[in-house]
């Protein structure tokens, strides 16, 4: 039987997205560590403002705070505090090397290289990565307020890194995100138009309300969801494997941690809206179609291709959609239970119909992201069918950024501050950017890459294919001559410790011995 989770040891930003929550406003910033006794002394005065994973009500704002924030440290950073070598060593080697001399490994190469990336990730003094998410952008100026103050009486032994590109080329001191606004309210889109952020794991012990599962756990035998392992985000518990993650001594160091990596990722707007006009006039579809077979959700709700393939789909799905909507805000009880049911095939979904790619191309940004099981191509080849990807999963953070100032160009700053959790980097985060998003040998593509994030270069051979019914009439249709649509403008791997492990690294008393 699992225990429990201590959600007050975990820091919030592990087991909640807080943008679901209502914090549609963050700020990012990263320091370095001068001198580690004051540097120690500043995570102790901080301790109580770090926001846990204590369970916050489901619905209205009684209860959560106005503002949270979380700390994680890079592998430089913990050096600089003065971690005890054996405690250091016993970090995976990924997480020592940084993410900057893994470029190969993750596609950062040409405009992604880390020579260009912002002038704040030059050399390796990003010590520590501070994150302030608020319910208005006046609460976090008020908290970061707070945080500034406590790094001013540090005595120098912590700074602030400037050197983030802003609009017009400025640099800054922080990065902030945002929600993409319409209409004055916070939406779940990105800058190229999608709507985002749908679906993220389900594991053992994380607070979420058990009626998510469905969909964002592991696959059974029986075509039933279960809980993934704690362990698979979590160090210290058991994972997939029936076994305890590569973890760092002492125990009490790594329990209840997990790693992050930290991604700013540059959108180039224009050159998507190019791509994407120049082809819809030879695709036998709508432009949002396109747009869907790219992804593999339709962009302006998300539904997902394996419930609506095609525009005439699409449009009976809407239609559907809003009798239900209309009849559930009457009152109707029975309406507003079908709606529900049916807003959740929006995550609850496999492959297993559409194992052509007839509906979602098999190549298709969230096919490769969250497989669905569809990796087991002979069935019960393995002890569950989603076997090949439950130790594949990530924890997905973050938000978009820029975009305020007028129309988004290719030049103008924009994109997405990517995070993500996981208890391997190696096993997960960069598995999934090299072999599913930058090879496709798994899905029987070739080199092919993803259309959207992958390290495409405008050739030929750049490509993405939306498959057609084999049953059909119609030929595939090819998308050649993919760009780069997003470019890598720095990042680096982060270790989020548990509130004892950083009560423990501001006393000083970490001891593997």
């Amino acid at each position: 039987m699992n225990r429990p989770l201590d959600l007050y040891d975990i820091q919030g930003n592990i087991c909640k997205g807080y943008g679901r929550f209502g914090f549609p406003k963050a700020r990012y910033f990263f320091l370095e560590f001068h001198d580690s006794g004051f540097a120690r002394e500043f995570i102790g005065k901080l301790l109580p403002l770090i926001t846990t994973a204590e369970t916050w009500p489901a619905e209205g704002l009684a209860g959560k705070p106005r503002s949270t924030t979380n700390i994680a440290f890079t592998y430089e950073g913990l050096k600089a505090l003065g971690l005890p070598q054996r405690s250091l060593d016993g970090f995976p080697q990924e997480f020592k090397m940084g993410m900057k001399p893994r470029a190969a490994i993750l596609g950062d190469d040409g405009p992604s290289a880390p020579e260009h990336w912002d002038p704040v990730w030059q050399g390796d003094r990003v010590h520590a990565w501070v994150s302030v998410n608020g319910q208005a952008k006046e609460f976090v100026e008020q908290r970061f307020s707070e945080v500034e103050s406590l790094i001013n009486q540090s005595h120098g032994g912590v700074s602030i890194r400037p050197g983030h590109r802003g609009p017009d080329g400025n640099l800054l001191a922080w990065q902030d995100a945002s929600a993409v606004y319409e209409n004055g309210k916070p939406t779940p889109k990105e800058h190229f138009g999608y709507t985002d952020g749908i679906g993220n794991p389900y594991f053992e012990g994380c607070g979420n309300n058990p009626q998510r599962l469905a969909g964002r756990g592991k696959l059974t035998k029986e075509g039933k969801w279960a809980p993934l392992a704690t362990g698979e985000f979590i160090l210290g518990h058991v994972d997939e494997a029936k076994e305890y993650p590569l973890a760092p001594e002492p125990h009490l160091l790594a329990r209840n941690g997990t790693y992050m990596v930290y991604r700013k990722l540059h959108e180039n707007v224009q050159s998507f809206n190019d791509y994407i006009d120049n082809l819809a006039r030879d695709f036998d579809g709508s432009r949002d179609m396109l747009m869907a077979k790219l992804s593999g959700r339709w962009p302006d709700n998300g539904a997902p291709l394996t419930l609506a393939a095609n525009d005439a789909e699409k449009a009976e799905l809407d239609a559907r959609m809003g009798q239900l909507k209309a009849k559930a805000d009457d009152g109707d009880a029975c309406a507003a239970g079908q709606l529900q049911a049916l807003q959740a095939r929006w995550i609850d979904f496999t492959y297993e119909q559409d194992k052509d790619g007839a509906r979602c191309p098999v190549g298709a940004h969230i096919r490769r992201a969250n497989t669905r099981a569809s990796l087991e191509t002979t069935k019960e080849a393995f002890n569950s069918p989603s076997a090949l990807d439950d130790r594949r999963r990530l924890l997905r953070r973050g938000l978009p950024y820029g975009g305020e100032h007028g129309a988004a160009t290719d030049e103008s700053e924009q994109g997405i501050i990517f995070m993500c959790l996981g208890a391997s980097l190696e096993r997960q985060f960069e598995f999934v950017q090299q072999q599913w998003m930058n090879y496709s040998n798994d899905f029987k593509l070739g080199n092919d890459r993803d259309a959207l994030i992958g390290a495409n270069n405008g050739q030929l051979t750049d490509k993405h294919i939306v498959q057609a019914d084999p049953q059909g009439d119609k030929a595939p249709f090819f998308c050649t001559h993919l760009p780069r649509l997003v470019e890598t403008r720095g990042g680096d791997y982060f270790f989020i410790p548990s509130i004892t492990a950083l009560d423990m690294m501001a006393q000083g008393i970490v001891d593997p011995t």
